[in-house]
């Protein structure tokens, strides 16, 4: 089923008999799909509203984030939250969309300095599990009392309503940009450094370590003089160490790009992970995993594992404060383990509240998050 407007959406999800599967492009397919029907929301396209002064973009849920990005580039802004490009990583196709992005809550290196997808969404505009059409924040949207939907729908993946519109601040694109890489240190001397870099007054705006590589990367945006000046005075605080500047645009642009889609995993086989934990954390749990490779990003704050097929990387690891996602894996594995870190008692059952209340049928995505 592919609707073209609202209205039919609606007629659809009111008439449904069974389990819909809602998707967008179809390039984050990470769960598998039981039996029911799909529902794409790729025939829901068109930027509505683009107000450049304003800082502001609405656009139809099945817009292709390409067009998107076209579209701002041509008035020098852009999606500052950086999302990022599942096809590599998956092997899916298809074209991502800005209502998979906010669905999904996708967010890529900046969001350390920026803040996430979540955080630039103004407004939305869902179709519920009953076939209610639900307006909540932005530009001409009315509130439902009670709920924030704008930041519950990011991240809710299709679980609690299908969303056929939104609104979000956009920035203005950098001059420039440069990366200041740090080579062969440990990955708890990459995230001690990472850390001295974020917490200086050069505002980076990425912060990554690639073991593999051996190479730790912290980034700087904005003014051409600004960047330059910043990325020398960065480097004083590095004296000692081995350090490249990366100053070509270009080039600093796909050396992001390969951290934001996590390049370095495309093509190699076995199960990904993408693990949230608490910075300092992060060298500790990575040497626990195991993985065949691993790639930190925020920081430390985010960690992508590959780990060989079939892991259990959650009982592999035991308890540690933060969660894992199954991102790519297995028919097998797929089958037996949860994609989402299963949710705390309390949690779950605001959880299951919340899906009662927007999706009583529970016809949207079942089973996805719990």
């Amino acid at each position: 089923m592919r609707p073209t407007s609202e209205d039919e959406l609606s007629e659809l999800v009111a008439g449904a008999t069974g389990p819909l599967h809602v998707r967008g492009g179809g390039t984050r397919s990470m769960a598998r799909a039981g039996p029911g029907e799909v529902l794409e929301t790729g025939g829901l396209t068109g930027i509505a509203l683009h107000e450049p002064g304003a800082l502001t973009l609405v656009a139809k849920a099945g817009t292709p984030i390409a067009e998107i990005e076209a579209a701002l580039e041509a008035e020098g802004q852009r999606l500052a939250f950086e999302p990022m490009d599942h096809r590599g990583l998956l092997g899916t196709a298809g074209e991502p969309t800005i209502g998979g992005a906010v669905a999904a809550n996708v967010s890529g290196p900046r969001r350390i300095q920026t803040g996430a997808c979540r955080d630039f969404l103004l407004g939305v505009r869902f179709v519920d599990g009953t076939g209610a059409v639900v307006k909540n924040g932005g530009r001409v949207m009315k509130n439902v009392t009670g709920y924030d939907l704008v930041k519950l729908m990011a991240g809710s993946r299709g679980t609690l309503g299908v969303l056929t519109e939104v609104a979000l601040k956009v920035l203005p694109s950098p001059e420039t940009q440069g990366t200041l890489v740090l080579h062969g240190l440990s990955d708890a001397e990459a995230v001690a450094a990472m850390a001295r870099g974020l917490g200086s007054p050069f505002e980076v705006t990425g912060a990554a370590h690639l073991p593999g590589r051996g190479e730790t990367c912290l980034r700087i945006e904005g003014f051409a003089d600004s960047v330059c000046y910043r990325l020398g005075r960065l480097a004083d605080l590095f004296a000692g160490h081995e350090i490249t500047r990366e100053t070509d645009p270009d080039a600093v642009a796909a050396r992001w790009r390969g951290i934001r889609d996590v390049a370095e995993f495309h093509g190699k086989p076995g199960d990904v992970w993408c693990l949230s934990v608490k910075p300092g954390d992060a060298p500790e749990i990575a040497a626990r995993a195991g993985a065949d490779e691993v790639l930190f990003d925020w920081g430390g704050g985010r960690i992508w594992a590959r780990m060989p097929e079939g892991s259990d990387l959650r009982a592999h690891l035991g308890a540690f404060a933060g969660h894992a996602t199954l991102v790519r894996g297995s028919e097998a594995a797929l089958s037996a383990l949860p994609v989402f870190q299963p949710e705390p008692a309390p949690v779950a059952a605001l959880s299951a509240g919340l899906r009662r209340r927007f999706d009583p049928r529970g016809v949207l995505n079942p089973g996805l998050m719990g």
